[in-house]
């Protein structure tokens, strides 16, 4: 009996162990599952790169519009984008560039309130690590090594397509004024340079030309304003840098009752495809806010990734008029 208990409790021990060791083995599995659920095959965490979009001012429609898609495309390319607004100040401009590179960013995309005024917080945050694309608005010559890329359209060729506009269909010639956008912006500074130089040696005269302080529809409005009282009917056509102060311009020579002036804006939004489909504006020159986006958070991610990237990325602009305008998805902003 006792030799038999022996053996019936030696049996009872070894049943207990085999489940104690296969217990052990089946906490190690589901451990090593969990942190393979949790960790990608390379050993690093699947978690976004932070990155920042600041913007020059959020209270513009094109802003706005630019912020919603690097909110949208950013998680495409394995980043979290925050956005920060510069208000349409220089200084905040400086200061948000600042604070970007102090949240840990890996890469900020700027549009500039002043392109000579954000120069040194541009290198500083060069300096920090950061990965530095201008959108829409590059720096000045000579200044490109404050900036890894730029991506936008050829403001360039705004102006000039602008210009060819008026000479097409002023065959005759043709008295102009010129409404630019916000003084000192590099799309501002370009449009304008683009469509004098492209006029020079023809028979379109530009008359007056003054730049608004913000790209603002009132401030569009007002220059309009004053350039009809000062000129009246002798204005035969108005170049504006932007949609959306054309609409400001619009309202001027509706109160002034003046309604074969030939309008020519850029940027192609929602406010400037209304007006060219109203016959209020003629021709729209279109760019494209969302393809810039993607092709900056490209080179961005590129750019993490250790590649070389092109220094000058233009995004293809469209003219817009009448004709053509139903060829054309409408814009969002």
């Amino acid at each position: 009996m006792k030799a038999k208990k022996i053996r019936f409790l030696s049996v009872i021990m070894i049943i207990f162990m085999i489940g104690v060791l296969s217990g052990c083995s089946k906490a190690t599995d589901g451990t090593a599952t969990k942190g393979n659920d949790s960790t990608s095959t390379n050993g690093t965490t699947d978690a976004p790169v932070k990155v920042a979009f600041i913007a020059q001012n959020m209270a513009t429609e094109a802003m706005a519009f630019a912020a919603k898609e690097f909110e949208k495309y950013g998680a495409d390319y394995g980043f979290e984008v925050i956005i920060l607004d510069a208000k349409g100040d220089a200084q905040i401009n400086v200061q948000a560039v600042d604070n970007a590179v102090a949240q840990g960013v890996k890469a900020i995309f700027v549009t500039p309130n002043d392109i000579n005024a954000i120069i040194p917080s541009l290198q500083s945050a060069k300096e920090a690590g950061v990965i530095v694309g201008m959108f829409s608005s590059d720096l000045p010559e000579g200044n490109h090594d404050a900036r890894d890329f730029f991506v936008g359209v050829n403001d360039n060729q705004a102006g000039e397509a602008a210009a060819q506009a008026f000479i097409n269909h002023f065959p005759d010639g043709a008295n102009i004024v010129e409404i630019g956008g916000q003084a000192g912006h590099d799309a501002q500074n370009k449009r304008h340079d683009g469509f004098n130089n492209k006029l020079e040696g023809t028979n379109i005269k530009v008359i007056d030309y003054k730049a608004t302080q913000q790209w603002a529809t009132d401030q569009a409005m007002a220059i309009a304003e004053d350039m009809i009282t000062k000129y009246g009917s002798e204005i035969d056509g108005i170049f504006c840098h932007w949609d959306n102060g054309g609409t400001g311009v619009i309202q001027a020579l509706k109160a002034a009752k003046m309604d074969n002036v030939y309008l020519v804006a850029v940027d192609g939004c929602r406010a400037g495809f209304e007006q060219v489909k109203s016959g209020e504006q003629s021709v729209t020159i279109m760019q494209n806010f969302s393809n810039m986006t993607k092709k900056s958070l490209e080179l961005a991610k590129d750019k993490l990734d250790g590649k070389e990237v092109e220094s000058v990325n233009f995004i293809p602009l469209d003219i817009v008029d009448l004709d053509n305008i139903d060829t054309f998805t409408a814009p969002e902003w």
